[in-house]
């Protein structure tokens, strides 16, 4: 099997099967098409009968090749030997989903089940789904600092895997589904990568006395009365599952370790969801970050996940959404949100959480500042105000001002502090804030400059020492400003 998937790689990367292989060979209206799974402009682009436009038919659109396309090169009846094609009256059908992968590095293969699409037999529960927009997600937000030990809990068709090689010394992978496992390992032999300790089992059961440097999780977060699919529902209790996965991940990071995980959590009628996630950080001894990047109301949210199963328009259709409804009616469901948890085991005996809601675009990918972003929280969060008015301030790269106000005015209306880079987020600030985004370039502490600003406006220099650090501690938080070092 080795042997074989050996060659199979070969001849991917010999085609061309590889992610600008595809883009250039379908062009960008079959290629965008394709992002919406619409699939007839990319069958049309790939009508040429050539080697590449073969394979994409084959293992990305599941469409059946005849014998006269098939690539003289591949291997076809040893694959159907391994379950990877199937062969019926000289036509050739993939039997799973082969797609190329971008990463950092070299870039790879993931092997999953067929695409579900509209019409298609209902999906079996054990079904594998391929890497998408959320795999994407938690690949982006991973910290990119090397690692020793690095555990892929939930590992599904292996991605993050390969995000995590070359990055990590040791990579340890687990699954509830057995079958999640089976098509994870065709993905990183297809990608080069071996050694992967992988492992059947909820949760952390698999790695029950274990530590690690880094955990990545896509779990499975859907929120639903059943759970039908184990590639996306865990058959918790509605968020339970993440709040389980969320207390029990300090248990296994070593010391300086981080967890990254995708979640989703309820909107519950007369309650704060800031609180109800902040719950389930506060306690882990850890610092925390958790964002909202966007919330669905329950009709919407249904839809998404029948769509996803390709459920619109079938015989149950009617029955799941109403029952699926019905079961957020009855647990006081206004919404559902969707972000990511990150959890640092910074050792301190004063760990900081943080909670906030952020839809707006961000620099990709933000594991590249990550760290930073935590260790921002945490500095505003534990510095004493005696601490921070002998600090040195520098205004971060990047950072610009905006002054708003009418045309002629003598003072502006508003003054806006703007990141370029990183979350690239604004805060509206005051006078004193705006002199010191112009002072602050690491020369001097921020006392002496408070000094040097209430002589210049006349303001008093002890009503400015007390004011400041609140106002300031938010901006260092939010990566306006950062503590100089040097």
């Amino acid at each position: 099997m080795n042997d074989l998937l050996g060659r199979l790689r070969g001849l991917l990367l010999d085609t061309g099967y590889t992610i600008d292989g595809v883009r250039g060979r379908l062009g960008d209206v079959a290629a965008t098409a394709l992002s919406r799974e619409e699939t007839i402009p990319a069958l049309r682009a790939t009508a040429g009968g050539d080697p590449l436009a073969a394979l994409i038919r084959l293992w990305w659109l599941g469409a059946t090749l005849e014998a006269r396309e098939v690539p003289a090169a591949l291997p076809v009846e040893e694959l159907a030997v391994a379950g990877l094609v199937t062969v019926e009256g000289g036509r050739v059908a993939a039997a799973v989903h082969l797609q190329p992968w971008e990463t950092d590095g070299a870039g790879g293969y993931v092997v999953s089940d067929r695409k579900v699409r509209p019409g298609d037999p209902a999906l079996r529960p054990d079904h594998v789904v391929g890497a998408g927009g959320a795999s994407a997600n938690l690949a982006q937000l991973a910290s990119r600092r090397p690692v020793g030990r690095a555990l892929d809990l939930g590992t599904g068709c292996g991605v993050q895997v390969l995000h995590l090689d070359g990055r990590a010394e040791e990579i340890t992978a687990t699954d509830v589904n057995p079958r999640a496992l089976e098509l994870a390992r065709l993905s990183w032999a297809l990608s080069g990568i071996t050694g992967v300790d992988a492992r059947r089992g909820s949760l952390f059961d698999p790695v029950e006395d274990e530590r690690f440097d880094l955990i990545v999780s896509n779990p499975p977060f859907v929120i639903s009365p059943a759970g039908r699919f184990t590639y996306r529902e865990s058959g918790f209790h509605a968020d339970g599952f993440c709040r389980d996965l969320v207390r029990l991940a300090p248990r296994h990071l070593a010391p300086g370790g981080t967890c990254h995980l995708l979640a989703n959590w309820l909107h519950v009628g007369g309650e704060d969801w800031r609180d109800r996630v902040g719950g389930w950080l506060t306690g882990t001894g850890c610092d925390g970050w958790a964002v909202q990047r966007d919330v669905q109301d329950p009709a919407e949210y249904v839809e998404l996940w029948l769509r996803d199963a390709a459920e619109q328009g079938a015989a149950r259709h009617r029955e799941l959404y109403d029952d699926w409804l019905g079961w957020f009616e009855a647990e006081n469901v206004t919404g559902i949100g969707f972000g990511w948890i990150t959890l640092h085991d910074s050792g301190s005996l004063d760990p900081v959480v943080r909670v906030e809601e952020y839809g707006r675009p961000v620099e990709l990918p933000v594991g590249g500042y990550v760290d930073e972003v935590l260790g921002a929280v945490a500095t505003a969060h534990r510095l004493t105000d005696a601490e921070l008015l002998g600090a040195t301030l520098v205004v971060a790269e990047g950072v610009l001002e905006e002054r708003v106000g009418p045309p002629g005015a003598e003072d502006p209306a508003r003054i806006v502090l703007r990141q370029t880079a990183g979350l690239r987020r604004s805060a509206t600030v005051g006078t004193v804030e705006a002199a010191l985004a112009g002072a602050c370039d690491g020369d001097y502490p921020l006392d002496p400059l408070l000094a040097a600003i209430a002589e210049l406006t006349g303001e008093d220099h002890d009503d400015l020492r007390t004011k400041a650090p609140a106002a300031l501690r938010p901006l260092i938080a939010e990566g306006f400003f950062h503590i100089s070092t040097g």
